[in-house]
């Protein structure tokens, strides 16, 4: 499985999770099967409030879920069209979270828990 994890530095499996999908500056993709990873930077950093395209944040690259803090509900819809699954991530680094989303622990997004906008710093006004 190959997951996307929002970042805002590139430190690898330590990158500290964003809190934000579509102002995260950068993406860590990790393959579940295989332990590598990749990392990306957001090719949709500057897109409009409320127009995020999260395929085209991911540069093209195909994933099957997305681990990250907060996402609005557009983007959210977007990635559940495309098949590609959301969970909400707790604060840690890619590598705690990859963990939790492994033993089952993480929950998926729901869009009554999606965010509101964006608060300081592109972190989500919850």
């Amino acid at each position: 499985m190959k997951i996307a994890f929002p970042t805002e530095t590139d430190m690898g499996l330590d990158s500290p999770v964003f809190g934000h999908f579509g102002s995260a500056p950068n993406f860590i993709i990790v393959d579940s099967d295989t332990g590598a990873f990749e990392s990306i930077g957001n090719t949709d950093l500057h897109h409009a409030h409320g127009q995020c395209e999260p395929l085209r944040a991911l540069d093209g690259r195909t994933v099957d879920a997305v681990v990250v803090g907060g996402i609005g509900g557009g983007a959210l819809k977007k990635l559940e069209r495309a098949g590609v699954k959301t969970f909400h991530a707790v604060e840690g680094t890619v590598q705690d979270n990859l963990s939790l989303l492994q033993s089952g622990k993480l929950p998926e997004f729901g869009m009554f828990q999606t965010c509101a906008g964006h608060g300081p710093n592109g972190h989500c006004d919850h």
